[in-house]
């Protein structure tokens, strides 16, 4: 049985270098088994560049990732295919996701072919997220932006895994729809017991959603802390640029 508490995620001293340039730069995070660590910063800081190498669908140059005391940079290719089954995305564009010549049945029943996995009942994955079986036969330009980012979901959690990296879920939704996705990705996370990394520029989304937060400012981490503290009292003057920059969120 998985306890609440216990160190799931574990980056030490990542960096990702592109010739001359890093863009990240000795980044290391703690993630807890179902908790949400939020990791915010401005479009180029290097955050979605962190969770990609924390998946190790972007190669760190260096450091070292363990997840559940497991050493992921070692691993094979086969390795890595199966601890893939525990760890998935939800990626930040709905729109450009979603295979258009593909029916929602198609796309949600691809992970349980790559992974020779037996099928869940369609149906129910849908329902979970808000919507009905009568979306199986459509295809993605049928649906919302938001209905979209729903099917998106439905498929990261299609095998069950223990860890999502939500990489900016509702930056492309109007912000009701948006903040309908957010409720329902918390509603996810106490139903299952998941563990988030939440990646935002929003410090509101930030806050209303995660238990601590980590900032990051040109590929290093300026700030970390337990949210509401850090979002009520930052010290850094880059989180306190972040927080006066962004609106609170409706009601």
């Amino acid at each position: 049985m998985s306890v609440r508490g216990a160190l799931l995620v574990e980056a030490k001293s990542l960096v990702k270098q592109y010739g001359s340039v890093r863009v990240v730069d000795d980044v290391s995070l703690t993630i807890q088994r179902g908790e949400t660590l939020g990791l915010v910063g401005e479009s180029g800081s290097g955050k979605s560049t962190v969770a990609r190498m924390l998946l190790r669908l972007t190669e760190a140059t260096a450091g070292s990732i363990t997840y559940d005391d497991s050493a992921l940079l070692p691993m094979t290719t086969a390795q890595m295919r199966a601890m893939r089954r525990r760890m998935q995305i939800v990626f930040q564009d709905p729109y450009a996701a979603l295979n258009p010549r593909m029916t929602v049945r198609q796309i949600l029943t691809e992970p349980f072919a790559i992974h020779r996995s037996p099928r869940r009942p369609l149906d129910e994955m849908l329902h979970e997220v808000g919507l009905d079986a009568s979306a199986l036969a459509r295809y993605p330009h049928e649906f919302s932006g938001g209905q979209r980012q729903r099917i998106n979901i439905a498929r990261a959690l299609a095998l069950r895994p223990e860890f999502v990296v939500l990489d900016e879920p509702v930056s492309a939704l109007d912000v009701s729809v948006g903040a309908q996705v957010i409720n329902l990705l918390r509603d996810l996370q106490q139903k299952h017991g998941l563990t988030y990394l939440f990646i935002s520029h929003s410090m509101p989304l930030v806050r209303y959603l995660c238990d601590r937060v980590a900032v990051m400012q040109k590929g290093r981490l300026v700030e970390q802390g337990d949210c509401l503290q850090v979002c009520e009292a930052p010290t850094h003057a880059y989180t306190q640029r972040l927080i006066a920059a962004t609106p609170e969120m409706p009601a």
